[in-house]
């Protein structure tokens, strides 16, 4: 059972992707990494010896903290940070706990180079509509939660990449793009490992709407419409951002949980 100081995978497992997903550190040692270098999703490695140096950027964070079994890394680590007054937890089991559970992991070497703050960098075009929304929300929620959004001209894209050490995406001719009838939010989760039925069947809604097949999928249409419309509120685009990740909250959440529900509005009785 857990205790106040620990979580399990199961419950870990229902935070990550939602707004309330607490921060997660990784602290295996360099051997057992190198033997699997996956990261739990939405993780960032450090390392237990520079606890002290690293845990003042976590100040009013809630964190999750990861070793190999659950047992004298992640509990030292999490101590020294609620010595700080960070409120820190241990994945009971750690990594290896998470694996026996099968539930996804990000292959490290998927994951673009951090800038000197610890966050991935990534630039696209401008006016963002679906897919240009929908894979940053995928990349906050399950990759790197601080990562840094770019929108340029489309005919500076690469070049902006270039100059700032940025990832392109959602451009022709790059990684992270359209392949076959695949768009790039698809391409994201199955190269990120997210093949989840929750994002799975996001990720058809997406592909759906983005590519003009709302045959597809019957939600389609409805993250269409949401989509354009944000677009014409919003001539930021980084507030169109803010604004998408409430949408593509509750869209995983409904893909998640509540594909079964409906509401039925209660009939009424007329009096002869």
């Amino acid at each position: 059972m857990s205790s106040y100081t620990s979580i399990s995978s199961e419950k870990l497992s229902r935070l990550i992707g939602t707004a309330k997903a607490p921060t997660l550190v990784d602290v295996r040692i360099d051997e057992d990494f190198t033997a699997d270098p996956r990261l739990i999703p939405g993780a960032i490695r450090h390392s237990h010896l520079e606890v002290q140096d690293w845990a003042p950027r976590l100040s009013g964070q809630s964190v999750v903290v990861i070793c190999q079994k659950g047992q004298k890394l992640s509990e030292g680590t999490a101590a020294w940070l609620r010595c700080g007054n960070i409120a820190a937890e241990v994945l009971e089991g750690g990594h290896l706990a998470w694996k026996a559970a099968e539930l996804p992991t990000v292959p490290a070497d998927r994951i673009p180079k951090r800038d000197g703050r610890g966050r991935t960098v990534w630039v696209t075009r401008a006016r963002p509509k679906i897919d240009r929304i929908a894979c940053p929300w995928l990349i906050r929620r399950f990759v790197d939660p601080a990562a840094v959004f770019l929108f340029v001209t489309s005919a500076e894209v690469e070049a902006v990449a270039e100059r700032f050490d940025a990832t392109p995406f959602d451009i022709e001719s790059v990684f992270w793009s359209h392949r076959g009838e695949l768009c790039t939010f698809d391409v994201m989760v199955r190269e990120f490992g997210l093949s989840t039925p929750a994002l799975e069947r996001l990720a058809t809604m997406v592909r759906a709407a983005d590519t003009a097949r709302l045959d597809l999928s019957p939600e389609a249409a409805g993250l269409l419409a949401a989509s354009l419309g944000l677009s014409r509120m919003f001539d930021d685009d980084l507030e169109q951002l803010s604004a998408g990740m409430l949408l593509y909250d509750a869209f995983y959440r409904w893909c998640r949980d509540a594909t079964r529900e409906t509401h039925n509005w209660p009939t009424s009785k007329v009096k002869p």
